[in-house]
């Protein structure tokens, strides 16, 4: 079974690259464990959420799966506030002042899920070879070799490593990968609200981490909050109510009384550094590219650039009919290492920043937020740089 490119792991950002290069003249395999995704209850609302850029959205409608997006279960951010953690400095980032309908758009994980699969499901020249386990990678100078559990052997030009931050095709292709844990765990969960959030987001930088309350539809958010992992600990042994009233309390009752409607789960968190993004007939993309701390909510937007730009390369390749060229892919590794270094540089240093408990130091933080706040320019240009 012969392919140009084959994507391990059809999850966001696997399944967006694939549906990025349908009209690239390339044939295509996604392969991958957990397809076709367990059914849910329509009702319930997924813990786990996404604020999506601007360019993000623009990207995946491209792609053709924004617009399959149910209205009902998105919602958009107008306003972002962002807390100090002496009850006074604040930050405030409006969409209206920016010149824009939204700062973001916050989507469930299972909703993306969804639009990107039907859209996969129907897309030209892509074949999909799930469920099924990876068990053997070979490179050769002509092509990559991949191995299946159920026996099947494929090969092709370019192999696409998307399958998160434990790649196993990172780690197939001995690529350095350097981590370094932040000690903390992401608490998440989804609550109704006894006030309207009136499309806000808002972020506290806490003693004990970052809170942030990201809108969903009706009276509901969804939260996130990083901490260190003994807190974290404390919050998912709470009862519903127990959970409730502490975050509203560390919201400063921003919205009221708050009524836990999933249930809390949580995940660990780390910053990872890839040595290289490419080598000849592989790529990585999405967090087996990189992974940063989710206090910015650009995780996943970073994937969707990596996507966009490594299909943009493939298509463009003009005369060159080897997809897996060497120095083809190292035109999206360069487009791609500003992007992603200055997104790690600014989250780790802000998680640094904000989780000491040295008093000068969260004096001068508390000062940063005061000051930006009169800076319209300034924070007009941060907008702009989260947006694309």
């Amino acid at each position: 079974m012969d392919f140009d490119v084959i994507i391990v792991g059809a999850g966001l950002v696997g399944a967006s690259l694939a549906l990025a290069l349908r009209g690239a003249g390339l044939r295509i395999a996604v392969i991958d464990t957990q397809l076709p995704r367990p059914v849910v209850d329509p009702t319930d609302w997924d813990s786990r959420v996404y604020a999506i850029s601007p360019g993000s959205a623009e990207f995946l409608q491209t792609c053709g799966a924004w617009s399959a997006l149910d209205a009902d279960r998105v919602c958009r951010i107008e306003d972002m506030l962002v807390f100090g953690d002496d009850a006074v400095s604040a930050l405030k980032f409006g969409a209206y002042d920016a010149g824009l309908r939204e700062l973001a758009v916050i989507v469930e994980n299972r909703e993306l899920q969804r639009a990107l699969g039907q859209a996969l499901e129907s897309a030209p020249q892509v074949e999909i070879i799930a469920p099924v386990t990876c068990t053997e990678l070979n490179f050769t100078t002509a092509a990559a070799q991949l191995a299946l559990a159920d026996g099947r052997r494929l090969q092709a030009r370019l192999i696409v490593g998307a399958d998160g931050a434990d790649s196993w095709v990172r780690r197939q292709a001995a690529i350095d990968v350097t981590t370094r844990p932040y000690q903390q765990t992401a608490v998440v969960a989804n609550f109704a609200l006894a006030r309207p959030h009136r499309g806000v987001a808002a972020q506290w930088f806490l003693r004990d981490g970052v809170l942030a309350l990201l809108p969903l539809p009706g009276a509901r958010v969804s939260m996130v909050w990083s901490t260190a992992i003994e807190h974290a600990a404390r919050l998912l042994a709470l009862t519903a109510d127990e959970l409730a009233a502490q975050v509203a309390a560390a919201a400063q009752n921003k919205f009221g009384d708050m009524s836990l409607i999933t249930p809390a789960a949580a995940f660990p968190l780390r910053m990872q550094r890839v040595r290289r993004l490419v080598q000849p007939r592989l790529a990585l993309i999405g967090d087996a590219a990189h992974n940063v701390h989710p206090l910015a909510g650009q995780g996943v937007n970073l994937g969707f650039r990596d996507a966009r730009e490594l299909a943009q390369v493939l298509a463009a390749r003009g005369a060159q009919a080897d997809c897996g060229d060497y120095h083809l892919l190292r035109r999206y590794e360069r487009a791609r290492r500003e992007d992603i270094a200055t997104m790690q540089f600014t989250t780790d240093t802000l998680q640094r920043l904000f989780n000491n408990d040295e008093q000068r130091l969260a004096k001068l933080r508390n000062l940063g937020l005061r000051l930006a706040n009169r800076q319209p320019r300034l924070k007009n240009l941060l907008v702009r740089h989260a947006v694309v």
